[in-house]
């Protein structure tokens, strides 16, 4: 086996089946044997081609990320959409995504806490932000006096925790009212039209 190529069909089988058991199980209890199984392959074969679940789950998470800003970075560079326009489409988008992969929370904050460096080096966030539309908005907004807090990076922090923050502390956040998963998806879907409202009164405060 060792001198052929890899099957990419068969890496994608892989990868499709990890996603499927990191959903549902989440990584911590997620075993490669579980993988193998809900792959229809055997444990072996798995290990040849990736060698360990770590491996296998940065992977898929950082192709799903990728995946995702180039979504964000498509809203933040249209010229035809307002400010506020963009602060729909991010929230709206982003929620959609998460309810999607429910796992890339965790591997985000996983990545910054152990490599901070890393998310930046694997991803174009900076390049993503600077000279895009929505930067080039926000300092106009600031010059009329539409936005009083002049320091994007506030407004972006604010953004990014009313967004994010709910999905990473999904296990609280279900646990204190005896949520079930579709009660909270229901829950952030409400926040779709919630967000905006909340950063526009930010802006103007």
């Amino acid at each position: 086996m060792s001198n052929q190529k890899p099957d990419t069909s068969t890496e994608e089988k892989i990868k499709e089946a990890a996603k499927t058991v990191f959903y549902k199980k989440g990584f911590a209890a997620t075993r490669t044997r579980d993988i193998a199984e809900e792959a229809g392959l055997n444990l072996a074969l798995l290990n040849y081609y990736f060698r360990s679940k770590a491996k296998l789950f940065e992977l898929i998470m950082t192709e799903t990320l990728t995946i995702f800003v180039k979504s964000m970075r498509t809203i933040l560079n249209e010229e035809n959409t307002t400010l506020e326009e963009k602060i729909e489409l991010l929230s709206s988008n982003y929620i959609d995504f998460i309810i999607k992969e429910p796992e890339l929370p965790t591997f985000i904050v996983t990545e910054i806490r152990h490599n901070p460096g890393g998310i930046l080096k694997k991803l174009p966030v900076k390049e993503t932000l600077i000279d895009s539309a929505f930067l080039k908005q926000h300092q106009q907004a600031v010059k009329e006096g539409r936005i009083t807090e002049p320091n994007p990076l506030h407004f972006l922090m604010n953004l990014m925790g009313l967004v994010a923050f709910p999905f990473i502390a999904k296990p609280i956040i279900m646990g204190t009212r005896n949520l079930q998963i579709e009660q909270f998806n229901a829950l952030m879907i409400q926040r779709k039209k919630l967000i905006p409202v909340w950063i526009k009164a930010m802006m103007e405060s």
